[in-house]
C-alpha cells in the first residue's frame, strides 16, 4: 500500500471516529481522546503489518523463493575474489 493511500484512509477513518464520538457524547474532549486512541491503534497496526511483511519467509510458490535455495552450478563460482571482483587463481 502506498503511503498517500494509507494517509487518506487514515484521515477518513479518524474523521469518522471523531464525528461519531462527538455526535454520541456531545463532548469535544471525548471525541479528541477517542480519535487519538484510534490513531495510535492504527499506527501500531500499520507498524506491525510492516514488520510482518519485512520478516516473513518467502513462500515456495513465489518465484524468488527458488532462487534463494539454489547452489552454484560450478565450484569455481565459490573461488575467492580480489577487491575488484576478479577471481584469484
Amino acid at each position: 500500500m502506498y503511503f498517500p493511500q494509507f494517509l487518506v484512509g487514515m484521515v477518513a477513518t479518524l474523521s469518522a471516529v471523531a464525528v461519531w464520538v462527538f455526535t454520541a457524547t456531545g463532548s469535544v474532549w471525548l471525541a479528541g481522546g477517542w480519535t487519538a486512541a484510534a490513531a495510535l491503534l492504527l499506527q501500531v497496526g500499520y507498524f506491525g503489518l510492516l514488520i510482518g511483511l519485512i520478516y516473513q519467509k518467502p513462500r515456495v510458490d513465489q518465484p524468488g523463493a527458488q532462487a534463494l535455495n539454489r547452489q552454484p552450478a560450478n565450484s569455481r563460482d565459490n573461488a575467492p575474489k580480489d577487491f575488484h571482483g576478479a577471481r584469484r587463481h
